[in-house]
């Protein structure tokens, strides 16, 4: 049935005049929804107004009760691509004899229904005038209109109006003017729009050398210097990349060692043509959909041979990051270049990507050998989102530009408003309000005093654009998080929310159909509710009542916090822990730690124990990196097979039914099987002890739906094995889908587990 046009279009007295008042919520701010409205009741024959309300759009017209029902039909059915309208009311209105339509001033105090959009890739309209030579906007790296171009990262209020964004220094010159106000043309209303006359400029800048502030110069030197194997930063929508050539090793190895990023691996830029990207990229349809998705995610896919790609890209790993030219100067910088660039964050390893120009040149003065700037301020920073193909579906590891703020229903509606603090690592905060709940973009690890700026800066925008003042704060256990600290700080109640729980809650959110669960909530460390370092766990129940009925075997783990980054710790703690020996003499001090329980946590976590089975089959001993030993120990794995160890599953003095991993430790260290039939055994042994702990949680609560969730589960080998062997046994199970598994996730986790405790 068609809402909007219900009870008009078969009610007698078609011919005659009448009137309704339409209300419609949803993203219909920053996506050419009024204008399309105004184009829609034009083509109608409809009278009356479209308004901007604080993020909702009222419509009132007038026409013929026909008229008025395919008019309302057309609002929802034929809304613009960006736009996802939903209809908030339909009611009769008294006709107002109106002349025409028209779009009138926005209402800003209104009362808060916002809906704030994502930045947006370049359209294919937009690009096609980019390219010609006939356009007054060719080859103008700021072209955009209203289905494309910035809209979080230069959006300082709402309603959404050029006075309330960082375009407003730019008065618009006559021609741009007349486009903004014309209805019939595609820039009617594009808040962000300019040209080379009236809009941003660029301006390149290598030290020691005069400012080149002429747009088409400074873009001909950054390719010049591009081709000459420099390290160019280059700000774009949401902040700065370092951008470099992707085929020389020589350039991307001087990248490496000035940011001291010896193995993380490198995002890339490809040129967006589609046989090229079949020549050098091995992509299914998940991934081929996920790169071109409007997001213009990074995706993660597999490189051809031949492809050209300097060895220095991704060491250790089977994939590559890549992206598609998102903004005009991106597509410019590209189409000259004609191969891929190297786009990794413009940032101190770990920072949110730095904004502005002159700190970017002061803290990548070690970095980068020459600045790519523009004067189009960035309100707040946004780095690229991070996708990642599992069970067939694009899975996102991290929330960024094009895909953030995401907006996710609660199941229920909250007693009051909550802010919710997040995780240490990946943060992101999130805020809800009734039922409804906004995860903010990817912050990063708060390890820094500009990350904890950034964070601090979210937070209040959060709540100033959404017109929403929080009534507390939910935060992770563990109170030695600088978001916990913050949290403590802020004044408000605080809700205290257990790590693994929060990513339970998390999932099962997404999934509302599911009354009870089974999740299991695999990652690196969490602060458990004995004080424990928890992170192999499994509960069982639905948000606000879940009970932990699985988990790994714990071991000692001697500095537990650092040993993320030292896996041989844990394969040290793994060997002690089981009776074998591990490298004796050379950690002497450490076994001695060990024994006396000095400097010792005990800890269940999956993270560490991916860590050191990556160091006993030889992979590493130290990492560059979080995550370093899973990714390597995934990759070296890819194509193997191998009989499953058995792993006893039992119920241990708590009451959990506990894995013990131990049976696998002489597998790893055994040198008579190759290092890649080593890791592939770890992977199939766990997930089949996967299946008899949720097989043994079964038989004693009747559960069948199971969820994967936690930072272990983007691992591909393990999340498809595991979802392959529990689906076949009769389990129901679900993998996160809009929001990461991994601590990304978390603040979302976090409001949903402390709303349904209300």
């Amino acid at each position: 049935m068609d809402t909007a046009g219900a009870g008009v279009e078969n009610a007698p007295g078609d011919g005659l005049m009448a009137g309704r008042r339409w209300l419609l919520a949803g993203r219909v701010q920053g996506v050419g929804f009024r204008p399309f409205v105004y184009r829609l009741a034009c083509a109608y024959g409809i009278r009356g107004f479209v308004q901007n309300l604080a993020g909702r759009v009222v419509v009132v017209g007038e026409g013929t009760q026909r008229e008025l029902a395919q008019f309302g039909h057309a609002l929802l059915a034929e809304a613009p691509p960006l736009a996802r309208p939903r209809l908030a009311s339909c009611a009769a209105h008294p006709p107002g004899g109106f002349a025409d339509f028209r779009i009138i001033a926005s209402a800003p105090d209104a009362e808060a229904e916002i809906f704030l959009p994502p930045d947006c890739f370049c359209c294919d309209d937009c690009v096609r005038e980019l390219d010609d030579p006939h356009d007054r906007r060719y080859r103008y790296p700021f072209i955009n209109c209203t289905q494309c171009g910035p809209r979080y990262t230069v959006i300082t209020g709402l309603p959404y109006d050029r006075e309330r964004t960082t375009m407003k220094q730019f008065a618009m010159c006559a021609a741009c003017r007349a486009e903004y106000e014309d209805p019939g043309n595609r820039r009617f209303h594009a808040e962000p729009i300019g040209c080379p006359v009236c809009g941003p400029r660029l301006a390149f800048h290598a030290p020691g050398s005069p400012l080149v502030e002429d747009t088409p110069a400074a873009l001909a030197r950054t390719i010049g210097h591009l081709h000459a194997g420099w390290i160019v930063a280059v700000k774009g929508l949401g902040g700065y990349h370092l951008l470099a050539d992707a085929t020389s090793g020589a350039a991307v190895a001087r990248l490496r060692q000035r940011k001291h990023r010896p193995h993380k691996p490198l995002a890339l830029m490809f040129p967006a043509d589609p046989a090229y990207l079949r020549r050098m990229l091995d992509l299914d349809p998940a991934a081929h959909a996920a790169l071109f998705d409007p997001a213009r995610p990074i995706v993660l896919v597999r490189a051809r041979e031949g492809s050209g790609l300097a060895q220095g890209i991704h060491p250790g790993l089977n994939e590559v990051g890549v992206m598609l030219p998102y903004s005009p100067l991106h597509h410019l910088l590209l189409q000259a270049f004609g191969r891929p660039l190297v786009a990794t964050s413009g940032n101190i390893s770990g920072e949110p990507v730095l904004t502005d120009a002159a700190e970017a040149e002061a803290r990548l003065a070690a970095v980068a050998d020459c600045y790519l700037h523009h004067d189009r301020r960035i309100a707040r920073p946004a780095d690229d989102s991070v996708l990642r193909v599992i069970a067939g579906r694009p899975r996102p590891i991290r929330l960024g530009r094009g895909a953030a703020p995401v907006e996710v229903a609660l199941p229920f509606v909250l007693s009051r408003p909550l802010l919710a603090a997040g995780s240490h690592m990946k943060n992101t905060l999130a805020l809800g309000w009734r039922d409804r709940a906004i995860v903010a973009p990817h912050v990063g690890d708060l390890d820094s005093p500009r990350a904890l700026a950034v964070f601090e800066q979210v937070a209040a925008d959060l709540q100033a654009l959404y017109g929403i003042a929080p009534a507390a704060v939910a935060c992770d256990a563990h109170p030695g998080y600088a978001s916990t600290r913050w949290a403590a700080a802020s004044g408000l109640p605080l809700l205290k929310v257990q790590h693994h729980r929060a990513h339970a809650s998390a999932l099962a959110a997404e999934h509302p159909d599911v009354e009870r669960w089974l999740v299991f909530a695999w990652d690196g460390i969490g602060m458990g509710d004995d004080g424990s370092l928890w992170g192999g766990e499994a509960f069982a129940g639905a948000p606000g009542d879940w009970r932990r009925v699985a988990s790994l075997r714990p071991f000692r783990l001697v500095g537990a916090e650092q040993a993320g980054r030292a896996p041989w710790r844990s394969a040290a703690a793994l060997c002690w822990e089981t009776g074998h020996a591990w490298r004796e003499g050379q950690h002497e001090l450490v076994l001695q730690a060990w024994r006396r329980r000095v400097n010792c946590r005990t800890t269940s976590a999956a993270g560490r124990l991916f860590d050191g089975a990556a160091a006993l089959v030889g992979l590493l001993d130290e990492a560059s990196h979080e995550g370093q030993g899973p990714m390597w120990l995934e990759a070296i794995a890819e194509g193997e097979d191998g009989a499953p160890v058995p792993l006893p599953v039992a119920k241990n003095g708590a009451g959990l039914w506990e894995m013990d991993w131990g049976p696998l430790i002489r597998p790893l260290m055994d040198a008579r099987q190759t290092a890649a039939r080593r890791a592939a055994v770890f992977h199939i042994s766990l997930a089949h002890g996967l299946l008899a702990q949720a097989r043994s949680v079964r038989r004693e609560h009747g559960l069948r739906h199971v969820g994967l969730t936690g930072g272990v589960f983007q691992n591909r080998r393990l999340a498809e094995t595991a979802l392959q062997l529990l689906t076949a046994d009769g389990f129901d199970v679900r993998l996160a889908e809009r929001l990461p598994c991994n601590d990304a996730a978390l603040s979302f986790g976090q409001l949903v587990e402390a709303g349904a405790r209300q």
